[in-house]
């Protein structure tokens, strides 16, 4: 994913092979077999098995694309680390100047929902002003908008609302770009696409623990403001990587008819209609985003207060789940090339989800508890990889920065609407009640569409023909 590519639709030369039938390495489980046309390679077919045009990379070449491959993923794991800072940050200080858990929640909403709809609404700009020179403008705005954010206590609570729900909508943008420009180094510089996502993945989870200790630590060293003055920072720091470290060839930015707005956006979303197999990978990741976030916001607290009486189980969950995931990431980049993808997404999605609620609702010791949890979080280890490496794979060149950002909007869409359902579920059902209903929902919404939709096992869905008009 690393063009300034000013892109529309591109055709297909036919279906490529579905990975989600691969049970092995080989051709049909690598990026780039098949026989689709990638603009701006001449119009020569992928012939490699490791996503190498026709025309062959030379080592210089391929060492020149892994540099750069490493550079844009830490550009974005530092950036990642920065936001987990703020995670912390900004909600304290919201609490220490207004005294107010109103407000945090209002300032929380007011970064998340600009976050997700910039994922979407803004991707056609981003194709048309180029996602590298994209990347580089929003990281270096947010910088700006952060370091403003730590004057909040001088400039008001409304300034701090404007200037956090600036920051998320770039934000959005800025994730969205970043994982666009790493297909086309991955290809190049010769890594799997299976193995990127999964060590990509893994990566995140270790900042997100690493970062949200940090900003504790921070706040209590160095003071809130200026842990959010080292979040501005990161983003300070991720731009210049990116326009100093990042040099794509110019084949990866394909020429390509301009197109309005509105259509630019609607071809992203009738390619993702009309692709199956990731509209029910999308509603099940949402899913479980949905309710991980009640189980988190809600359904978790309320346990261990009401099990333990000690908030400290609360950590323990959270960390052991954390844990799970971690081993499960080794363990899935090792083996996840050579490992049948529906059978594992279909396992991951069931065991990450259901266990969860039903364990806390059928028991009250905690050792029961944590090793379920440590066993979900082993199970999720392999659905964000699996998601990311198909959207990788099956969506065109030309699409990719479209569908990628609304299918971020998609798969988060699931929190906000997961932390009412959790209070909500006990206000009208009770703790335990609404874990037990709860849990029948998850694996309905989880597991039903694997078993009688596209993904059941044996069933082969190669991805939509998109032509230009």
């Amino acid at each position: 994913m690393t063009a300034d590519a000013d892109a529309g639709p591109r055709t297909t030369t036919g279906p490529a092979p579905d990975p989600w039938t691969a049970t092995g390495p080989g051709p049909a489980t690598d990026p780039g077999a098949g026989t689709a046309v990638e603009p701006g390679a001449g119009g020569q077919p992928h012939t490699g098995r490791r996503g190498t045009s026709a025309g062959e990379v030379g080592p210089p070449a391929r060492r020149a694309a892994r540099r750069e491959l490493v550079t844009l993923v830490a550009a974005d794991l530092i950036s990642n680390l920065g936001s987990r800072i703020s995670v912390v940050a900004i909600p304290w200080l919201v609490l220490t100047t207004t005294g107010s858990p109103a407000k945090m929640g209002i300032v929380a909403a007011a970064e998340f929902l600009p976050y997700m709809l910039s994922s979407s609404l803004a991707t056609p700009w981003a194709d048309r002003f180029g996602v590298r020179r994209t990347s580089i403008a929003v990281d270096a705005a947010s910088a700006a908008v952060i370091a403003v954010v730590a004057l909040a206590p001088w400039l008001g609570f409304g300034a701090l609302v404007a200037l956090v729900a600036v920051a998320g909508g770039l934000r959005g943008i800025g994730d969205r770009v970043k994982h666009v420009m790493f297909r086309p180094a991955a290809q190049r510089a010769g890594v799997e696409l299976i193995r990127l996502t999964s060590t990509y993945d893994g990566l995140l989870r270790g900042v997100a623990l690493f970062g949200t200790v940090a900003g504790g630590l921070l706040i209590d060293w160095v003071g809130v403001t200026r842990a959010i003055w080292i979040d501005a920072g990161t983003f300070a720091l991720c731009a210049l990587l990116v326009a100093v470290l990042v040099r794509p060839p110019s084949t990866d930015a394909p020429a390509a008819p301009r197109e309005s707005y509105f259509r630019a956006l609607r071809t992203g979303f009738g390619y993702l209609r009309t692709d199956r197999v990731l509209l029910t990978m999308l509603v099940v990741v949402s899913a479980l985003n949905m309710f991980a976030a009640a189980n988190t916001a809600v359904w978790v607290p309320l346990w261990v207060r009401d099990e333990l009486g000690d908030p400290a189980g609360f950590g323990l969950v959270l960390g052991v789940f954390a844990g799970g995931a971690l081993l499960g990431n080794v363990v899935f980049t090792v083996l996840g090339p050579r490992l049948p993808r529906t059978l594992v997404f279909a396992a991951g999605a069931a065991l990450s989800g259901a266990p969860r609620l039903l364990v806390l609702a059928l028991t009250d010791h905690l050792v029961v508890v944590l090793v379920v949890t440590f066993l979900s979080g082993v199970g999720i280890a392999a659905v964000n990889p699996l998601l990311g490496v198909t959207l990788y794979e099956r969506v065109p060149d030309a699409l990719q920065t479209r569908v990628l950002g609304i299918s971020g909007s998609l798969a988060f869409v699931g929190l906000p609407v997961g932390a009412l359902l959790g209070g909500w579920s006990v206000a009208a059902l009770g703790l335990r009640p609404a874990l037990l209903v709860m849990a029948v929902v998850c694996a309905v919404l989880t597991v039903l569409p694997l078993v009688v939709g596209p993904l059941r096992m044996g069933r082969s869905t190669p991805p939509p023909t998109t032509t230009t008009t």
